[in-house]
């Protein structure tokens, strides 16, 4: 089996490298920003100092890090991933960032003689703990093959869409899905519970009808029951459709509701909500209701 770099051991990134270990693969991280969760030491984790470390330990380097700048800095600022590569090597990026930017890290991969998939991910924390994300690919065929036993550990729908770029296209595209329909239901839950409707009975009754969805039955809950504890933060929420809304900009495509969702978001990190659930973004519905009927 192959020897597997993860950097990035965060809410995601821990599960998803546990179930690697599991798997009986040896995986290595650095330990130069701190050390590793404890529980996956205990699985057997090995730790380097540096990216580049890891990446000279490694067969296959995967990053799950917030954002571009992050991506970038792992791969290509001092000490990173792209200073310890081999060639023969694989490089999979599975954080969520700029399709753009994904193509200029593959072309310089490239170059050093190793492969580069873009295979960011939808499922949260939840999916991560389960080991049942879907894993969004692009990249070329033998590096998806390569990296399919690996990513059939850690997701249950796996799809290789495109060339490099395309899968953080498909996750922009993805996100915006996600964000609409909670904000979808965000309205209907209070919508149903000003007109003196019990919002969790409403949630359990459209859950039997076309109204059905996976966000209504996760996100909802959390809605009905307060609990916006992050799975997924509503300020990288913003991050992906920013993505969305500065990709539509360059194509001249217009997304009036990916636009008017992420306000509301806006609204709640103004609020002091940026690092609580993309779930949470039933507060600035709320506010905008309890403002009309104070006014």
């Amino acid at each position: 089996m192959e020897i597997i770099g993860f950097i990035g051991l965060g809410i995601m990134g821990a599960p998803m490298a546990g179930h690697l270990l599991d798997a009986g693969y040896s995986v290595v991280a650095s330990d130069h920003r701190g050390a590793p969760p404890k529980e996956l030491v205990a699985k057997g984790l090995k730790t380097v100092t540096g990216s580049n470390a890891v990446a000279d330990a490694a067969d296959i380097v995967i990053t799950m890090v917030p954002d571009t700048p992050q991506v970038a800095e792992v791969l290509f600022g001092d000490g990173g991933v792209a200073s310890g590569l081999s060639k023969g090597k694989l490089v999979i990026d599975m954080s969520s960032i700029s399709p753009i930017e994904t193509k200029e890290f593959a072309k310089k991969i490239n170059a050093l003689g190793c492969d580069y998939l873009d295979a960011p991910v939808s499922g949260g924390e939840v999916g991560a703990k389960a080991a049942s994300l879907t894993i969004m690919v692009g990249g070329e065929d033998k590096a998806f093959e390569r990296a399919k036993p690996v990513f059939e550990k850690m997701g249950k729908n796996i799809t290789l869409v495109g060339g490099n770029g395309v899968g953080q296209t498909t996750k922009v595209a993805n996100q915006i899905v996600v964000a609409l329909t909670i904000e979808a239901v965000a309205e209907a839950l209070v919508f149903a519970s000003k007109a003196g409707a019990d919002p969790a009975k409403v949630r359990q009754a459209l859950m039997g009808g076309l109204a059905a969805s996976r966000i209504l039955e996760v996100h909802g809950e959390r809605m009905v029951k307060r609990t916006f504890a992050p799975g997924f933060r509503i300020e990288l929420h913003q991050k992906d459709l920013n993505l969305a809304l500065e990709g539509a900009k360059a194509l001249g495509v217009s997304l009036p509701n990916t636009s008017t969702t992420q306000q509301l978001f806006n609204s709640c990190a103004a609020n002091g909500g940026a690092k609580e659930d993309h779930s949470a973004l039933v507060r600035a519905l709320e506010r905008m209701a309890d403002h009309a009927v104070g006014g």
